[in-house]
């Protein structure tokens, strides 16, 4: 059986004195591609932040296995202030702040990590512009080389995709497709559904104050019952699942 990279037990996630998520009890296999799914307002990001250390729980114990010690976390975009004035290197070099210090000289190993994280997401030509004058698009792949330049186990990706167009948006899930095979653990908060049906294994399905963890074949499979609430609870997400 696959090992948990994230255990959650009795998990309650809210802030300001209000509980958006009670009593999240799962266990992540390790290696997995999540798609953190559900409506607007539901408590998605809510959920990420208490994962990622932003938030602190309100109650309830997370655990992470020792592989998954480093993790990674990419907020929505609106929380980058492009009028900060930096390059795109210098912007990409800060995923590397927190392995060789603030104000320590980047070496050549460490600089060349820079760069093929650069070259990764389609940036090399434009390491030196200021990083207010990108796109939309631009930016994103800014945020992951960034992430990337982490190496951590564990990646907590909070709406990735908005506002970037179709070839950004596969580029980008790529990278979540390389990390995958590497055996590093995504959980992705995802609006798109059809790309959660074709792209990945699991769901965390965020509804109604609850959150459950279930493969994605077998939420596509589920038939709300009288008796069934955890069917029912799911119900729009499945006939999302399936349109």
């Amino acid at each position: 059986m696959t090992a948990a990279a994230l255990s959650l037990s009795k998990i309650v996630a809210g802030h300001d004195g209000h509980v958006s998520i009670s009593d999240v009890t799962l266990a992540v296999p390790a290696g997995a591609r999540v798609a953190v799914i559900g409506a607007n307002g539901a408590g998605k990001s809510t959920l990420l932040k208490t994962i990622a250390g932003e938030l602190p729980p309100l109650g309830g114990q997370m655990r992470r296995c020792a592989t998954c010690a480093r993790m990674g976390y990419l907020p929505q975009s609106a929380t980058v202030d492009t009028r900060f004035p930096v390059s795109v290197y210098e912007f990409v070099a800060m995923g590397v702040w927190n392995h060789v210090g603030l104000f320590r000289r980047l070496g050549p190993a460490v600089r060349q990590r820079i760069d093929a994280a650069l070259d990764r997401t389609g940036l090399a030509a434009l390491a030196r512009r200021p990083i207010g004058a990108l796109s939309g698009g631009q930016l994103q792949r800014a945020r992951f080389a960034r992430l990337m330049l982490q190496d951590a186990a564990l990646l907590l990706l909070d709406e990735p995709f908005a506002g970037v167009d179709r070839p950004t948006r596969e580029a980008l899930m790529a990278l979540i497709d390389g990390w995958h095979a590497e055996g590093r653990t995504c959980l992705v908060v995802l609006h798109d559904l059809d790309l959660v049906r074709q792209r990945f294994e699991w769901c965390l399905s965020v509804d109604d104050g609850h959150a459950q963890l279930t493969p994605t074949a077998e939420l596509l499979a589920l038939r709300p019952t009288a008796d069934g609430a955890a069917a029912a609870r799911h119900a729009f997400l499945r006939d999302a699942l399936r349109a």
